[in-house]
């Protein structure tokens, strides 16, 4: 069945901070939804890459070796195995797209490791 996708109804559907929602699949990837607030944890996913899409706020990912920072609308592909950390000082949406079995916490196990996704 084909239907479109409001991001900002979905949002609206959880408060939880770093804790991904599947919004869709395509091919073998989940579009997954999160909001993200604070500091994450340093980690990195050795089959996978990673794409990160703000829909609202600003959000920093911390590299080894520099930072990015995106606002709205912009993006950046974390490459497999490439070390990163998120941060968000204000609550930040974003949408994922990520193979199925990519852990949120990639080669970390954590208390912010979800590993069994909700869908929105």
């Amino acid at each position: 069945m084909i239907e479109k996708v409001n991001l900002a109804q979905k949002f609206d559907l959880f408060d939880e901070h770093w804790s991904p929602r599947i919004a869709g699949e395509l091919n073998d990837s989940y579009v997954k939804l999160a909001k993200l607030k604070g500091e994450f944890v340093w980690h990195h996913h050795e089959n996978e890459d990673e794409l990160f899409l703000v829909v609202k706020g600003h959000l920093t990912i911390k590299l080894r070796d520099r930072d990015v920072e995106l606002d709205a609308g912009e993006f950046v592909i974390i490459p497999r195995g490439v070390e990163h950390l998120p941060v968000a000082e204000e609550e930040v949406q974003v949408l994922l797209l990520e193979p199925k079995a990519t852990l949120n916490t990639g080669n970390v196990h954590s208390e912010r490791t979800v590993a069994e996704l909700k869908r929105v």
